[in-house]
């Protein structure tokens, strides 16, 4: 086995680790006993619980934002390309990053190598929505007083926000999380093309 080989097997054990039992109740052992290694190894690999964790989440949010820039660089309207961000979004809860992410930030608010590390997480994120917005600011979608880095924080709270408001399922008729995000992608459209065609 290559040490390639045993550091993705222990990142994917680690994964499933944190999904089913949370951040608190991760150790190591539970993790190389699911990776099938040594406990050793991961201490090799990654050095402490908090390193193998970050790891995890320096990959998969890598990854993410990777994806997401290549989506903001397309020639689209501003609304189209908010829509498509909510479908990640979808696609984000579903695949266990969004848990992940929670689960870490929680954990941050406690340690501070941990919060650093997740603050600079965020601030990736921030930097490419003000980036967004600083385009839609160009073309005149934002509201008066506004500057794009208000907006861009504003938008990151919004989406943080309704991350842990759906990981405790208060998401209903009453609360229409991801409703309520794709109707603002509808707003961007009236701004960029006018009023849509109700037929």
């Amino acid at each position: 086995m290559t040490e390639k080989n045993t550091a993705t097997k222990i990142l994917e054990a680690a994964r499933s680790q944190l999904l089913a039992e949370g951040y608190a109740a991760l150790s190591t052992r539970k993790v190389a006993e699911a990776a099938g290694v040594p406990l050793s190894q991961i201490h090799y690999h990654f050095g402490s619980k908090d390193e193998l964790i970050l790891a995890l989440l320096r990959a998969e949010n890598d990854a993410l934002l990777g994806r997401q820039t290549e989506m903001f660089g397309r020639d689209l309207p501003v609304w189209r390309r908010w829509e498509i961000a909510c479908d990640y979004f979808d696609e984000d809860l579903g695949s266990g990053y969004v848990r992940v992410l929670q689960e870490m930030t929680a954990a941050g608010w406690s340690s501070e190598t941990l919060g650093k590390e997740i603050g600079e997480i965020y601030r990736q994120w921030i930097a490419l929505l003000t980036d967004l917005a600083r385009e839609a600011e160009e073309k005149g979608l934002l509201p008066p007083l506004f500057s794009a880095e208000e907006v861009a924080a504003l938008v990151a709270a919004t989406f943080i926000g309704a991350e842990s408001l759906i990981l405790l399922d208060l998401e209903s008729e009453r609360i229409p999380l991801r409703a309520g995000l794709r109707r603002v992608g509808d707003l961007i459209r009236i701004a960029e093309e006018g009023p849509m065609d109700e037929g």
